[in-house]
């Protein structure tokens, strides 16, 4: 079995100020079986939905865990949360007869167990009123005694988890209670062959203070037999002179050689966070694959990369992506392992909603999935944790946006805004992941900058009287020409709208008024003098003086214009003089006739500005 579905009602972030109503929760999230990877900014809603499953599950490590003031929202006197498992098999669902539901008929009938855990508190004070976690198929359920409910106790690993002391010996370490579930040690007292195992220990150890070993022979080292000598001395004072001392290690029981035991990595000594945090992991794991188990096999983990390396995020991620027979729920906030996560994996957390990355969730097809997840390396990774995103088709506008940005006043990193470069125009492949085939749209703005590509000049063929290619050096001759002005309008006032139009839900095109970004920037009444400079300093050989805007239209035709060395300079001399309060270079952020105003356009929604 498995947890399908989340559904809250005024918990944490996961609210409304309106009348309470059971056929409409303020969350209502689906599972996948295997990993659920819970992404997104700083409070998002992650840790409350891990929260929320375990104040309902609880944990196997006996976590203290109650329903406390800070869990109700706002100033709501109820929270509700219910849990949908689904896939139980026959051993499972024995365990919970008089709780189950069933949908389907005959051969088709399936088994489900929700849980119910409905909270309220008095209006006005700080009483928590008391709660039962209940079960069954109506909306009030019948109390889940507590034999059921230790089939349903769920596993979980804390944000910035303190490994080392969770490995260590101690009375009842997680280790102990993780090995004493396990078939090799559960419901085994006695009779185990550990127990023999440690009374030839407690032998070696007796005989050692007699100056022997196990089988009297003496032994070199007489140190322990003279201390032990000079205590039963006092002991005799004490006592009686037939009275002496003997060493053991106390407590030959099971449960208590178990909590003697530490893990640790074989030859490494001192291992640092990084390592005893994945022992920590593998030792979860053998916990939730244990055999012969039929109950629940959930796992929650908050902050995975918690003292990992992004190189052991990925292989940690890996393992546990392969998990077959056990369910995985995470939250994280690195790129690294965003990147490395199949999309249906992934579940974007926003301003009190949860976006399911899977195919039946987006307007991504299969074909753009597959590019996706091939090509998601980190940094593009940075669009799941942005509150904002700007795509855009190459180099020159990823460097340049950001200094555009700060000379209007706004700081795209203070305002979580990411700029990814797609390299092309591909832009479904990345913009219809943040598209839904239902329900509300994600509440991410997502910019998408692109060119109009409508060319003001045109390369033609230069011919002789007979109308052959004239040719120097054996090459053919070209000459750029002008394109009417009446054309070039017409073709652009037709093509903007057409672009304009793929805009969808939160997903909005920024259209380049006139051929390209640096055609723009030549146009540009704040920044053509800037772009006019950095260009002649970067382009020495070329003649500049006669006709800049043809010389620049040879270079865009012919590839030859250094567009990225361009943006970064041109960043550069921005970035300088925004720290000079007396630059003349400013940029008006309600701007609409610059022909830049696109960007400015662009900036402005992806930042809320």
């Amino acid at each position: 079995m498995y947890l399908a579905n989340i559904k809250l009602w005024n918990f944490r972030k996961y609210g409304k100020p309106t009348d309470f109503n059971l056929d409409s929760p303020d969350l209502d999230l689906n599972l996948t079986k295997g990993l659920n990877v819970l992404i997104g900014e700083n409070d998002s809603g992650k840790s409350a939905i891990i929260d929320a499953i375990k104040l309902t599950l609880k944990t196997h490590s006996f976590d203290w865990i109650r329903a406390e003031q800070d869990d109700f929202f706002g100033n709501s006197s109820r929270f509700r949360i219910e849990l949908m498992f689904i896939d139980l098999n026959l051993q499972e669902a024995k365990n919970f007869i008089d709780w189950l539901g069933w949908t389907g008929e005959g051969e088709d009938a399936q088994c489900f167990l929700r849980l119910i855990l409905d909270v309220k508190r008095s209006a006005g004070s700080e009483q928590v009123f008391p709660y039962d976690i209940k079960a069954g198929v109506d909306t009030e359920g019948v109390t889940l005694n507590a034999e059921a409910r230790d089939y349903l106790k769920s596993t979980y690993l804390r944000p910035l988890r303190d490994a080392e002391s969770e490995l260590v010996p101690k009375k009842n370490s997680r280790l102990s209670q993780i090995l004493q579930g396990h078939d090799a040690f559960k419901g085994k007292k006695d009779d185990h062959l550990l127990i023999e195992i440690f009374k030839h220990f407690n032998t070696s150890i007796e005989k050692y203070f007699e100056g022997k070993d196990t089988d009297d022979v003496a032994i070199g080292d007489l140190k322990g037999q003279d201390l032990k000598n000079e205590i039963d001395k006092y002991i005799q004072s004490f006592y009686h002179p037939d009275r002496e001392s003997v060493f053991t290690v106390n407590d030959g029981k099971l449960k208590n050689i178990l909590e003697r035991l530490e893990l640790s990595l074989k030859g490494v000594i001192n291992p640092g966070l990084g390592t005893l945090n994945k022992l920590f992991m593998s030792s979860e794991l053998l916990h939730l694959n244990k055999p012969n188990w039929n109950g629940l096999r959930l796992g929650l983990i908050e902050e995975l990369e918690a003292h990992l390396h992004p190189q052991a995020q990925m292989q940690v991620i890996e393992v546990l992506q392969a998990q077959k027979d056990i369910q995985l729920i995470l939250t994280t906030h690195s790129p690294n392992l965003a990147s490395k996560v199949k999309l249906k994996h992934l579940i974007v957390c926003k301003d009190g909603a949860a976006f399911p990355m899977g195919s039946e969730y987006t307007k991504l097809d299969q074909k753009e999935y597959v590019f996706l997840e091939k090509f998601l390396d980190t940094t593009k990774a940075n669009l799941f944790f942005a509150k904002g995103v700007i795509l855009v088709e190459g180099w020159a506008e990823e460097i340049l946006i950001p200094s555009i940005a700060k000379k209007m006043g706004i700081d795209l990193t203070e305002k979580g805004v990411t700029v990814i470069n797609i390299g092309n125009l591909g832009f479904s492949n990345y913009t219809n992941i943040f598209l839904r085939q239902s329900g509300s749209p994600m509440n991410i703005p997502v910019a998408v900058v692109t060119d109009v590509d409508v060319p003001r000049y045109q390369k033609d063929l230069v011919l002789d009287g007979d109308g052959k290619p004239v040719k120097v050096a054996g090459k053919n001759q070209y000459e750029f020409a002008k394109i009417d002005t009446a054309t070039v309008e017409a073709e652009t006032i037709a093509k903007i709208p057409t672009i304009e139009a793929r805009s969808e839900e939160n997903v909005k095109f920024f259209v380049a008024p006139q051929w390209t970004l640096e055609y723009s920037l030549l146009n540009s009444s704040c920044l053509s003098d800037s772009f006019k400079m950095v260009v002649e300093a970067i382009h020495t050989g070329t003649n500049w003086t006669d006709d800049f805007e043809k010389s620049l239209a040879e270079k865009l035709i012919n590839k030859g214009l250094k567009k990225t060395e361009i943006a970064y300079k041109l960043a550069n001399l921005l970035d300088k003089n925004f720290q000079n309060t007396t630059s003349l270079v400013t940029i008006n952020k309600d701007d609409e006739a610059d022909t830049i105003s696109y960007l400015i356009k662009a900036i402005r929604y992806a930042s809320n500005s």
